[in-house]
């Protein structure tokens, strides 16, 4: 691909890919070529997402090794049986280090159900509790489970409040309107471009600028026109212009409002970071 087909703006604020695998084999070797190419589309910040606690050494180093990538620490509805054990305290004691900015990705999916559903219950309420302790932001998986994951959400939050993140969001708009009571930010990915997907631009529409984000979730879920190729942190930019899109504002304004929200939402990020 051409570098101009990367640019989506040049200005002074940065666009942030709040959800990406960067740890993934589909990367293997790459990671400095990712970081240059979305770098030429005013992606400087990127989150790699920890999806089992048994590989978040690995996770971790890519945060490390780079100034523009940070990390969050958990363990993915998918892998909740295989990680069943995992406990609040092993969360809390991981996400101490000062480049974890997040709990999750947990919650979850019944899609695929590879894990048994209360099993996945169980270890999301873990990843909750983190949360609560931690106050740093909860990264949410939910598929196919909206009644569920709004119930819990309620549950908990009765418990004492914790920073809530719904990511790449192609639920209904049930769960958003009850998430959104709750305090939530939403975070929308290349999903939001594919033709079909008037309902979520819909359902975007309608959420408050002060609550949204953007992300690949690289590698799946490319954006138009990219789709059903690899994804990767770059496209961002374009799923953030139609995003702008959808609320009817300048691309400009949605990288500062996305960039923002993201800088609120993971307070743990040094606020110099935005700055330059």
């Amino acid at each position: 691909m051409s570098e101009q087909s990367l640019v989506f703006l040049r200005s002074d604020t940065m666009i942030v890919d709040s959800h990406c695998h960067l740890d993934f084999p589909d990367f293997a070797g790459e990671t400095d070529a990712l970081i240059a190419r979305a770098a030429t589309a005013d992606v400087e910040l990127m989150v790699t997402i920890g999806t089992r606690i048994r590989d978040f050494d690995q996770v971790r180093a890519l945060a490390e090794a780079h100034r523009q990538v940070y990390c969050t620490v958990g363990t993915h509805p998918h892998e909740a049986e295989k990680e069943a054990d995992v406990s609040v305290d092993q969360l809390v004691e991981l996400s101490n280090h000062p480049k974890v900015i997040g709990i999750g990705e947990a919650g979850l999916d019944y899609f695929y159900d590879s894990s048994p559903r209360d099993v996945q219950a169980d270890v999301f309420r873990r990843h909750i509790a983190a949360a609560r302790k931690t106050g740093l932001p909860l990264c949410i998986h939910s598929r196919d489970a909206d009644a569920d994951m709004a119930s819990i959400l309620e549950e908990e939050t009765a418990k004492g409040s914790f920073p809530i993140l719904l990511h790449c969001f192609s639920s209904g708009r049930e769960l958003m309107e009850r998430a959104l009571a709750l305090g939530a930010f939403f975070s929308f990915s290349g999903i939001l471009t594919f033709k079909r997907s008037d309902e979520l631009r819909s359902i975007a529409r309608d959420v408050p600028q002060d609550r949204l984000l953007v992300e690949t979730d690289a590698p799946y879920l490319a954006p138009l026109p990219w789709r059903g190729k690899r994804n990767e942190p770059a496209y961002v930019a374009h799923t953030a212009k139609v995003l702008a899109e959808v609320k009817g504002v300048a691309p400009e304004e949605m990288a500062a409002i996305t960039t923002a929200n993201f800088a609120r939402l993971f307070a743990k990020v040094p606020h110099e970071v935005f700055a330059s």
